[in-house]
């Protein structure tokens, strides 16, 4: 679906936050609760609303005209501990702007995920976060038709339908793949997660396969094994891969806990890590460094993204005209811990 991108020079509470020298929070509190803002915070906020000419939404901080205070997130599951760190950020990030999260999932189920869209819009949410780039038409039709500002988070390219916050997944993936052919891998077993309804995951694998095609390795179909992203799946997998004569020397995790669920499978075949086998997973959830040995990952700033994201919402909802365009592409750090070796 087409969307004219659409740049605004109007200026926007985050503009007043960065000119003040105070967080977007800080801002939303000077317009809705003064008496809580420090008197030092107060005359810096006024100095760059008189410079910037920044005129809030007297509409969306009133509510005179029907908002809600609410705005809807959307996820593919709560089971995973990533999207748990990101609905958290993006909660707190409202709290501090005066409003309230109203969270579904939808199991990886975007047709489900219409519906959930079509619910939180008769619910009076006042702005919209969906998790990935891909969706279905009717939701982006839907979005169009009622004229909530929404926004697409987690994985990012440009020229999007919606506004996107996240990260290049097709990155995380060349990143994770590059740093176990420096160490000296070729054989490298894939364990992805689904692509069909997961563009976060589509976009990790064709990195991953893009960076060992640049360097003239083949992966055969076996070493590339759908993977669901659970711990006792992964183990089970991993536990026949590893039992295999002919077993490889690294194992590439679509996120974390897949690679967790590697490290019970090899300590289970009493596989020592990283001196007979490599893995690297995705992610740097909480606890990756606790394990034994520490996950090496390619670290993706969810909370961060939870963070902006609903800094970005807030600021879309105080202009009078929520269209224009704001995208935001958060760079990805490889973590070198103990789980990787060279060979």
């Amino acid at each position: 679906m087409s969307r004219k991108l659409l740049r605004k020079s109007i200026p926007g509470i985050v503009d007043v936050a960065r000119r003040a020298n105070v967080s977007p929070a800080t801002v939303s509190r000077f317009f809705n609760q003064p008496d809580i803002v420090s008197y030092a915070a107060k005359k810096r906020i006024e100095t760059a609303v008189q410079t910037l000419g920044y005129v809030p939404n007297a509409a969306a901080r009133s509510l005179n005209r029907g908002a809600t205070g609410t705005i809807g997130l959307i996820v593919p599951t709560l089971d995973n501990a990533i999207f748990a760190e990101l609905t958290q950020a993006f909660s707190m990030a409202l709290s501090r702007n005066s409003r309230t999260m109203l969270i579904a999932s939808h199991n990886y189920d975007l047709a489900r995920e219409a519906v959930l869209v079509e619910s939180l819009l008769e619910h009076r949410v006042d702005a919209l976060a969906l998790v990935g780039l891909k969706h279905e038409d009717a939701t982006f039709d839907l979005l169009q038709r009622r004229g909530v500002p929404a926004i697409l988070v987690w994985n990012y390219r440009q020229r999007q339908p919606l506004p996107c916050v996240g990260v290049d997944n097709r990155e995380v993936g060349r990143r994770a793949t590059q740093h176990l052919i420096d160490l000296g891998h070729s054989d490298i077993l894939f364990l992805f997660a689904e692509a069909r309804m997961n563009d976060r995951a589509a976009d990790r694998r064709t990195g991953a396969l893009a960076a060992m095609s640049e360097q003239g390795y083949r992966v055969p179909p076996a070493r590339r094994i759908v993977c669901p992203y659970d711990v006792d799946a992964a183990k089970a997998i991993a536990v026949e891969a590893l039992k295999s004569p002919s077993r490889p020397a690294a194992i590439f995790s679509g996120n974390d806990v897949i690679a967790q669920g590697v490290l019970f499978a090899a300590m289970s075949l009493q596989i020592r890590i990283p001196e007979d086998l490599s893995i690297i997973g995705i992610g740097d959830f909480r606890g990756s460094a606790a394990v034994e040995p520490g996950l090496t990952t390619v670290r993706i700033p969810s909370r961060r993204i939870g963070q902006r994201a609903a800094e970005l919402l807030v600021e879309m909802i105080e202009w009078s005209t929520p269209a224009a365009q704001y995208d935001e592409r958060f760079d990805v750090e490889l973590v070198e811990r103990g789980s990787t070796a060279r060979i």
